[in-house]
């Protein structure tokens, strides 16, 4: 190796959980973090032994297994460790390396059910790893404000850095399911915190079909969303997909109705601007990140009782029709960029190294 580099360590160990956020944001950084480095600069992407090789030819990559999680390999000869999610279990608090930390959310003091003792807990190891950092990151202000709020965090240290809008233009693939009539679409891990639950309510009253997109996370869930579809007489109009691919994703957006994500637990909301970036009408809740990354151009769920959210979808619709918003939809989406993120990384390795 050239000696003159600086060495960067990218810990990129959630894209072993693929049709994820998280999956997307290690990709879509990394492939972002190549294209902006210089000459001066080698990243080596610690990862899973079936993800060798995704970021190409010219990255040079490290294979994660599990027993780093107790002794990690020699880090003598990189100049930065960056961990891109904050419950890795790979993190090297006993090595002498300068430390990014992005931080995502802090979606454990919002999901229901998480008692005193495991907010406690979850806070104390967050605390280690933001005590080790040199350079923490959130990727929304929101995140960086209930961090303060929750956390010892050293402003000077601290920054946001944007996730960028995740879509390139594929060739859309037509799904196997698809409704009969117009559609609102969602997509998200299937767990309470998505709170699709509320969603079949929508339908009441209308010729709408709804498709839930995303991996199962907790099926008893999962069921609940099956019941609520039941209980308003609309399970016959409600198509939960499971997995997709992207191209299969790209033609939901290009062909739902509206977007709708009533989460309320979000650290920032990528698929938000996937919709917008389609020029689609996106209806969003009021919490956690979601209003910053939204902006002026969503609609939001005050409550989220069915006949309020109905007005909502009904009254929002109408505007929508009538402003023609969608150029300045796909322009809000594409003023969050991965190349500018990459930009800021690099910027933060180099500081410290």
């Amino acid at each position: 190796m050239n000696s003159g580099k600086l060495r960067i360590w990218i810990d990129t160990e959630r894209l072993k959980y693929p049709h994820t956020g998280l999956y997307h944001f290690c990709m879509e950084l990394g492939k972002a973090l190549l294209q902006e480095k210089t000459d001066r600069e080698e990243l080596s992407f610690y990862l899973p032994a079936n993800k060798m090789g995704v970021f190409g030819k010219d990255a040079v990559y490290r294979k994660q297994i599990g027993l780093h999680k107790y002794q990690l390999p020699s880090t003598a000869t990189y100049q930065v460790w960056h961990s891109l999610h904050q419950g890795s279990q790979y993190f090297p608090f006993l090595r002498s390396i300068p430390v990014v930390l992005t931080i995502h959310d802090l979606n454990f003091l919002h999901q229901p059910g998480r008692g005193a003792t495991y907010i406690k807990k979850s806070l104390a190891e967050l605390q280690q790893k933001i005590n080790r950092a040199d350079r923490v990151v959130a990727i929304s202000n929101f995140v960086l404000e209930e961090l303060q709020r929750n956390l010892q965090v050293n402003s000077a240290q601290s920054s946001v850095i944007y996730n960028g809008c995740n879509f390139s233009q594929l060739d859309a693939e037509k799904p196997t399911r698809i409704p009969n009539n117009p559609f609102l679409f969602t997509i998200g891990t299937v767990a309470a915190k998505k709170n699709f639950h509320v969603l079949p309510a929508l339908l009441e009253g209308n010729d709408y079909w709804l498709v839930i997109a995303g991996i199962t996370h907790e099926e008893s869930y999962l069921q609940k969303i099956k019941q609520e579809a039941v209980r308003c007489g609309v399970a016959h109009r409600v198509i939960i997909t499971g997995a997709i691919t992207d191209a299969q994703k790209q033609w939901y957006y290009q062909h739902c109705e509206a977007f709708v994500f009533p989460s309320i637990a979000e650290g920032f909301g990528m698929p938000v601007l996937e919709a917008m970036y389609f020029g689609k009408p996106v209806f969003l809740s009021t919490y956690t990140s979601l209003p910053e990354i939204g902006g002026s151009l969503a609609y939001y769920f005050i409550s989220f009782d069915p006949d309020e959210m109905r007005r909502t979808v009904e009254q929002g619709l109408q505007h929508y029709y009538q402003t023609s918003p969608q150029q300045a939809l796909q322009n809000h989406a594409l003023s969050f960029s991965w190349l500018a993120a990459a930009r800021q990384y690099l910027s933060i390795y180099r500081e410290l190294a």
